[in-house]
């Protein structure tokens, strides 16, 4: 058997905590990875993933870290480098990495295709213009539309899934030996997600690349791992073959792990969303999974949208004149009935979170028709726009970027119940306080940062927020999408109890096929800004009509080893643009009734 490209050997890494502690948070790790296989690291937030990969990569601060062991790294021992050119050279041409946080990892002031060439240029010795055109390449090989133009652009002006794709395309620049890719898929929808395994296997194929794999999405450790390494608290709980682990897992915590994934399909044959099995960590055991006892209310909508359209402006040349125009969203129409779940889901940039955005006008430019419980949303003056937001609230998509990180948790919730006058004070510290306990958590977290809440605790801190002015609907855009699966459960059975308990009506956006199945009542899929196909989640999902609704299930991963040397067959083409010239006109769209409530866009 060749040499590994990665050994780690009783790897352990402390922190500097409070009073000059030592907080140890992995503890005799040890495993291997041989060129041309893929090795993934699963376990909750906190369970060490991270770290490990960046004490490989040598970026922890030795000032305050400690690490013991030995790690290493293409015949170099990482812990003993000094000098700073050879941890340069190896972070270059031996490994790299795609970090967790694209937005962090991009420089905010630099142009995208300047820090492609960077990377380029900066292991290889390139001509500019050789570098430019292998940068735009790289972009378009992780399936970045118009890329020659978007090198021009800063990392603010792409999407999450967009950026992703950029800090993809960076590490594939210096071809290494091993990568690293901490949770390298959790911000792609589906189709980007497969495309993106896919790309990365034929890669692997093609130089014979190790992989290290970083990820809480058993589905794709199912389909990208040779090995599996299970960690919790900073301890390997399990390791060995990916078959074998999914097949005979033998330790509780695996169980666990493995009974919390959503299956696509696994919901055929139940009418009303249900909520996932609880699963006891210790024993591994799976509860009864509970459907909702509640039904919509489909006398009256709660939401009525009609005829919706959402464009932006790009301006350019010498007196920064437009010059054409985003079609974000296009003549989007649905209702939502009361106690109801309309999911919306499709590609990144099809214009999900900017339906969202539009409805409850956190942007300026939409047009057409939003009626709330009977009262036209667009056409209300500022301050009954302001009492009419306590009906709706919204989850974001990002709840670190959504809070103020100099206020409390507990202050946060406060400022809305005090600013609409729905009490006293006290009385908001009190509902606060339960609604923390009831999203999960304890009443003292009220007085603690944004910054020391988990990203799922900052999750169920958005969803208790929203429920302080008691809402009659709420948007959840992507609240689930970058949770653990147990986590990810626990926040989805949340939801449920909510809806179940107050028939609260849901505007639920996601990418995760899988979850949506388990909490819709109906379906809209949408596509460059148009839906092209709505329906009862059942007919969506079992007996899809538009080809791209059957595209987004095909790409969905199943947690089956089964699958590892599967492609997709799905040829990648360049994703079409929203941006249309001044003088566009779309076309007139039709839609077919093929079932009752089931309606499919006719192509022209």
């Amino acid at each position: 058997m060749t040499a590994p490209i990665l050994k780690i050997e009783d790897l352990s890494v402390a922190f500097l905590g409070a009073r000059n502690s030592w907080n140890r948070v992995i503890e005799g790790l040890s495993f291997d990875i041989r060129p041309g296989e893929t090795v993934a690291l699963v376990g909750e937030s906190g369970s060490g993933k991270s770290v490990t990969s960046l004490s490989v990569m040598g970026l922890l601060d030795p000032a305050t870290s400690k690490v013991e062991g030995r790690i290493q790294l293409a015949g170099h021992e990482v812990l003993n480098l000094d000098e700073a050119g050879k941890i340069r050279h190896i972070r270059g041409q031996a490994a790299a990495m795609i970090f967790q946080e694209p937005m962090t990892s991009l420089h905010p002031i630099y142009r995208v295709g300047d820090q492609i060439t960077e990377a380029l240029t900066s292991h290889r010795d390139l001509p500019k213009a050789e570098a430019r055109k292998q940068a735009i390449a790289l972009l378009e090989r992780v399936r970045i539309p118009n890329a020659a133009r978007r090198m021009e652009d800063y990392p603010h002006a792409f999407s999450g899934g967009m950026r992703q794709r950029v800090m993809i395309a960076m590490a594939l620049a210096s071809r290494p030996k091993l990568l690293i890719a901490d949770e390298p898929t959790t911000a792609l929808d589906v189709t980007v997600q497969g495309e993106i395994l896919d790309l990365l296997k034929d890669i692997q194929a093609e130089y014979g690349m190790a992989m290290l794999f970083i990820t809480h999405d058993m589905g794709v450790v199912a389909e990208m791992a040779d090995r599996t390494v299970v960690m919790l608290r900073g301890r390997t709980v399990e390791q060995g073959p990916t078959a074998e682990i999914f097949a005979h897992p033998r330790e509780p915590y695996t169980k666990a792990l493995l009974a919390s994934v959503p299956v696509l399909g696994s919901m055929k044959g139940k009418p009303a969303p249900l909520r996932f099995p609880l699963v006891d960590m210790k024993t591994g055991v799976a509860g009864e999974a509970l459907p909702l006892q509640s039904s919509p209310d489909l006398s009256k909508p709660i939401l009525e949208v009609r005829n919706l359209v959402t464009r932006f402006d790009v301006r350019g040349g010498l007196l920064n004149r437009r010059v054409a125009r985003v079609h974000a969203v296009e003549n989007v129409s649905f209702r939502i009935f009361p106690g109801e779940t309309l999911s919306l889901v499709g590609e990144s940039g099809c214009g999900k979170s900017t339906t969202g955005k539009s409805i409850i006008r956190l942007t300026d430019h939409a047009t057409g028709s939003v009626a709330m419980a009977g009262d036209e949303l667009f056409t209300l003056r500022p301050e009954a726009l302001r009492l009419k937001r306590r009906e709706i609230q919204m989850i974001p998509q990002d709840p670190l970027a959504s809070m103020n990180p100099r206020m409390t948790v507990g202050d946060a919730l406060v400022e809305p119940f005090t600013e609409h006058r729905m009490g006293t004070v006290p009385q908001a510290r009190e509902k606060a306080a339960r609604l923390m306990e009831q999203v999960g958590l304890t009443r003292d977290m009220l007085e603690r940062y944004p910054h020391e809440f988990s990203g799922g605790q900052r999750q169920r801190v958005c969803i208790a927020r929203a429920l302080m002015l008691d809402p009659k609907l709420i948007i959840a855009d992507e609240s689930v999408s970058a949770l653990d699966v147990s986590v990810k459960a626990q926040v989805v059975n949340l939801l449920l109890d909510i809806q179940d308990r107050l028939g609260i009506a849901f505007l639920f956006i996601s990418h995760d096929i899988a979850v949506v199945e388990r909490v819709s009542h109906r379906i809209a899929v949408m596509y460059m800004g148009e839906i092209v196909e709505i329906g009862p989640r059942a007919e969506i999902l079992e007996r899809p009509r538009h080809a791209y609704t059957r595209q987004l299930i095909g790409a969905v991963t199943v947690p089956d080893p089964g699958r590892r040397h599967l492609r997709r067959n799905q040829q990648i083409k360049e994703l079409k643009t929203p941006i249309r010239p001044l003088d566009f006109r779309p076309p007139a769209r039709h839609y077919e009734e093929v079932a009752p409530g089931h309606l499919v866009m006719v192509e022209a």
